[in-house]
């Protein structure tokens, strides 16, 4: 999962004028706009973990045409670097999973 923020100058209610607010989103997709002088925000309800499953399983689908597009583009390139790439594959999801689990702990609250 990845997350990330933009800040935009908004129009507030509370602060009735345009101030700098923070805008939250969770694979693209927009989950928090908070004005950062009065503090007053708007969470969109989501299920995290519906997002998270349904990235992994997008992810573990799409992972056979993935490979098969990629060494049939170059077979050689393909064949020399999947040693390398089997062995570094459990330390890169375990740090997807630890990035994945920051992420939804911070917007699970």
């Amino acid at each position: 999962m990845k997350s990330s923020e933009m800040n935009a100058d908004l129009y507030c209610i509370t602060c009735n004028g345009e101030t700098p607010h923070i805008i939250s989103y969770v694979n693209g997709n927009l989950e928090s706009v908070k004005c950062e002088e009065c503090e007053r925000g708007m969470k969109i309800q989501r299920d995290i973990m519906k997002e998270f499953y349904k990235e992994v399983y997008d992810r573990i689908s799409t992972k056979p045409s993935r490979i098969t597009t990629e060494y049939k583009e170059d077979l050689s390139g393909f064949l020399y670097k999947l040693p390398v790439r089997v062995i570094s594959k459990p330390y890169r999801m375990i740090s997807d999973l630890n990035h994945s689990r920051k992420v939804i702990k911070q917007f699970k609250r």
